[in-house]
């Protein structure tokens, strides 16, 4: 029977002790020995549940799988992948079926008391990994089966520098780091969505709008929510709001598709001079695109459109949408595919 594939990730700063020690090593402190609790997923839940009472309910079965599969899953003989972030190297050992429970082994303020045994046998550069291999240790999970590269993995314990690439597995690095790109920014845009969605209301999202046009040079009002015709914000150039052009926004934080009626609405209050913005953290119908693109004066913006102007201006806005949504600037690879 072949042996599974692990990953498993620590802290970086544990440093070269897990190789050094011979073994590799998780937290939750409070969960106590996880090798003396049964092997049942709902007494780790419950026990994950007990030891921290403030963590969100969606985190109780990802850490108690995680803690689960750490006590009971991994077995002798399996391979043990740890990509080492203090010096960006591979390291790829064998469990040997040794596991013990040893509190006081702090790291970085936090104690990690659950060990596993791992002969470690090689450590490998991570370019000689292809980017797919790369892109699926690099899950955020502390632990995890590899399943797609496993094989670039177990060759090393007998190459010993060179990871075999299946035909199969072959996937072009430039292609694997499209992919990383696109879910790192298809990731940050659910991320800004979902917490917009969930921590606003209608109003609340009117006034983060007219706040994101300040943001770009605007001058911007909500206004008042009697006879606006479906006008939620208005905005102009000039401070007083004189001069035009003169905008006009509706604003839907709504989940529903927007449609070519609501789009109509928002030309009918259109007068001399004026240009009309739909925003919506949603999409548009086909009609309603249609007709966007035969009223020169109209502008509809989808979630993403919103998500990119907001990242745009992020440094700009006031620190309560930044509390509300924490993002930090990274760059990624930005390759056009051929």
């Amino acid at each position: 029977m072949t042996s599974k594939v692990w990953g498993v990730h620590m802290p970086s700063v544990v440093d070269d002790k897990p190789t050094l020690g011979g073994y590799v090593c998780v937290g939750w402190p409070s969960v106590g020995n996880i090798f003396e609790l049964p092997e049942d997923r709902e007494v780790f839940k419950a026990r994950l549940k007990s030891a921290y009472p403030d963590k969100k309910a969606g985190a109780i079965p990802v850490d108690a799988g995680t803690l689960f599969r750490f006590a009971h899953d991994v077995a002798e003989g399996d391979i043990v992948v740890w990509p080492s972030k203090h010096n960006r190297r591979v390291n790829i050992g064998v469990a040997n079926g040794k596991k013990w429970h040893a509190a006081g082994n702090e790291v970085d303020g936090e104690d990690f008391p659950n060990f596993l045994g791992v002969n470690w046998q090689t450590d490998v550069p991570r370019e000689k990994f292809s980017q797919a291999a790369l892109n699926e240790i690099g899950s955020f999970i502390t632990l995890f089966r590899i399943r797609n590269h496993a094989n670039q993995f177990r060759a090393c314990l007998t190459d010993g520098q060179e990871a075999a690439h299946d035909e199969d597995d072959v996937v072009p690095d430039d292609l694997a780091t499209q992919g990383v790109s696109r879910i790192a920014e298809e990731s940050t845009q659910d991320f800004v969505i979902r917490r917009l969605s969930n921590g606003l209301s209608g109003h609340d999202f009117e006034h983060l709008v007219a706040h994101l046009l300040e943001c770009m040079g605007y001058s911007a009002r909500v206004t008042e929510k009697s006879g606006d015709g479906g006008v939620d914000v208005i905005a102009h150039t000039d401070e007083l709001g004189f001069q035009p052009p003169i905008i006009k926004v509706q604003c839907k934080l709504q989940s529903d598709t927007v449609g070519e009626p609501e789009i109509h609405q928002l030309i009918g209050t259109l007068g001399e001079g004026e240009f009309g913005l739909f925003v919506t953290l949603s999409s548009y119908s086909r009609p309603a695109r249609l007709r966007e693109r035969t009223a020169p004066r109209l502008r509809l913006l989808d979630g993403e459109d919103f998500v990119e102007l907001l990242q745009e201006h992020y440094p700009k806005l006031s620190p309560r949408y930044r509390t509300m949504i924490p993002l930090r600037q990274i760059y990624i690879p930005d390759l056009i595919p051929e």
